[in-house]
C-alpha cells in the first residue's frame, strides 16, 4: 500500500484520501485535509504551527523512543616529556611530596637570587674600573657637551 507524506504538516496520507495540488510551475503538492491545504496556501510556516511534525521535530516533542542516552567519549589523558624535562624527571617531580616541592623550589630561588646579586656586583665592579680609566690624568668628569668642545657654563657670582 503506498502512502505520501503531507506537504504542509507532515503526516502520513493513506489511498483515497487527501487532495493533489498542481502549482503553476507542475509542481505537484499533496494535502491529508483542506486544513493544511489552507494554511499553505495562506503561505503559513509549519515551522510555526505547533500541530505538524516540523513543529514537534523542531521542538522535540513525543521523542520517548530515545531515552537510552548518547555514550560521550571520555578522552584519555597522556604524559608526554616536555623540552628539557624527561617523563621520568616530571613523575619523580609529581610525586614529591609538597613539603619537599617547597623546599627545593626556595632553594633554586634563593640560588638564582645569589646569582643574580653576584653578577650584578661583577658589572658594578667593571664599571668602576672603566671610570677610572676613562678619567685620563686631569681626573675630571667631563659632560658629552664639553667633549665635544662646547664652551664651559659660567657660574653666577651673584645671586
Amino acid at each position: 500500500m503506498r502512502t505520501y507524506d503531507d506537504t504542509f504538516s507532515g503526516q502520513r496520507i493513506y489511498p483515497g484520501k487527501g487532495k493533489l495540488y498542481v502549482r503553476g510551475d507542475s509542481k505537484i503538492f499533496r494535502f491529508q485535509n483542506g486544513k493544511s491545504e489552507s494554511l499553505f496556501l495562506q503561505r503559513k510556516n509549519p515551522r510555526r504551527i505547533a500541530w505538524t511534525v516540523l513543529y514537534r521535530r523542531q521542538h522535540r516533542k513525543g521523542i520517548s523512543e530515545e531515552v537510552a542516552k548518547k555514550r560521550t567519549r571520555r578522552t584519555v589523558k597522556s604524559q608526554r616529556a616536555i623540552v628539557g624535562a624527561s617523563l621520568d624527571v616530571i613523575k619523580e617531580k609529581r610525586s614529591m611530596r609538597p613539603e619537599a616541592r617547597r623546599a627545593a623550589r626556595l632553594q633554586d630561588i634563593k640560588d638564582s637570587k645569589a646569582k643574580k646579586a653576584e653578577a650584578e656586583k661583577a658589572k658594578k665592579a667593571e664599571k668602576a674600573k672603566k671610570a677610572v680609566a676613562s678619567k685620563g690624568q686631569t681626573g675630571r668628569i667631563q659632560s658629552k657637551q664639553g667633549s665635544k668642545g662646547a664652551p664651559m657654563k659660567v657660574q653666577a657670582t651673584t645671586r
